[in-house]
C-alpha cells in the first residue's frame, strides 16, 4: 500500500516531535516527578525532645560520629514490627550494643524488649536493625526507647559512644497504613513523610535505595529528609560519591 506524501510528512512531524527536547523535558520531568520531594511533617510541634547524643567524638585515633536515624522528639510508626535505622561515620572495631526498652513502666524499662550486642567489625554507613528478627512488638501508644553505644570499654561504660532516640506505634495504624498504600511505591516515602510518621518514610526510602543502590536521587531523598531533623552527618555520608 502506498502513503500519501501529506501521511509521510505528518508521520515525520510526529517523529520530529516525539524527540524534540520540549517533549523530551516534559518525559524526563514526569520521571522525576514519580520519585516525590520529602518533607517531614512532626506531629506535635514543640514536643519534648527525646533523641540523645549522635555528636562527634574521637575513639582511638579516629572522630565517630554515632546518629540514631530518628527525630528529635518521639517518631511513629504504623508497624508493630519495625525497622529502625542508624549511623556510624567510620568503621568500628569495638561491639556496639542495641537496646530497645518500653516507657510504660518502671517494671518493663528495668527489662529491655531488646538487648543484643553486634561484634566488630563493623562498616561505616547507614544500618538497619529489624525488630522481627527477634521477635520485638511494639504495643500501640506506648513510647519505646532505643540506643545505640559503642563499647569502648566493657568496664568503664562511661566511655561508651552512645545514640538514641525514641519511636511510638500509633493506635490507628491500619487506618493510616490503608490510606497510604493507594500511593504508588515510589510515592510512599513521601506520603508517610507529609503524616508526620518517620520511621516508616525512612524505611521506605531506605528499602528502595537496598535495590537501587545506584539511584543518586533516591539516596539525596533520604539525605534531605535526614538534614530536616538536624542529622547532618548521615546525610553527607548519603551524599558522598561511592559512599
Amino acid at each position: 500500500m502506498k502513503l500519501s506524501i501529506a501521511t509521510i510528512l505528518l508521520s515525520a512531524a510526529s517523529a520530529v516531535a516525539l524527540f524534540s527536547p520540549a517533549v523530551y523535558a516534559q518525559s524526563t520531568d514526569a520521571k522525576k516527578s514519580e520519585v516525590a520531594a520529602v518533607a517531614y511533617k512532626p506531629p506535635l510541634r514543640g514536643a519534648p525532645l527525646t533523641r540523645v547524643g549522635g555528636g562527634t567524638r574521637g575513639v582511638g585515633t579516629a572522630a565517630l560520629a554515632l546518629n540514631v536515624l530518628a527525630p528529635s522528639d518521639t517518631g511513629l510508626t504504623t508497624q508493630e514490627k519495625p525497622t529502625i535505622y542508624w549511623f556510624v561515620s567510620q568503621p568500628i572495631d569495638k561491639p556496639v550494643e542495641l537496646t530497645v526498652t518500653s516507657t510504660a513502666s518502671l517494671q518493663e524499662a528495668a527489662t529491655p524488649a531488646l538487648e543484643i550486642t553486634l561484634q566488630p567489625p563493623i562498616a561505616k554507613g547507614i544500618h538497619a536493625l529489624r525488630l522481627a528478627d527477634h521477635g520485638v512488638v511494639l504495643k500501640p501508644g506506648v513510647e519505646y526507647q532505643w540506643f545505640v553505644a559503642v563499647v569502648h570499654n566493657p568496664n568503664q561504660r562511661s566511655h561508651d559512644v552512645l545514640a538514641g532516640g525514641t519511636i511510638k506505634l500509633i493506635p490507628d495504624a491500619a487506618a493510616v497504613q490503608a490510606r497510604i498504600q493507594q500511593t504508588s511505591q515510589a510515592q510512599r516515602p513521601a506520603a508517610y513523610a507529609e503524616a508526620g510518621i518517620w520511621y516508616d518514610a525512612i524505611d521506605q526510602l531506605s528499602r528502595q535505595i537496598s535495590a537501587d543502590r545506584n539511584n543518586q536521587q533516591l539516596r539525596a531523598q533520604r539525605a534531605t529528609l535526614l538534614e530536616q531533623v538536624g542529622l547532618r552527618e548521615a546525610a553527607a555520608f548519603d551524599r558522598s560519591p561511592g559512599s
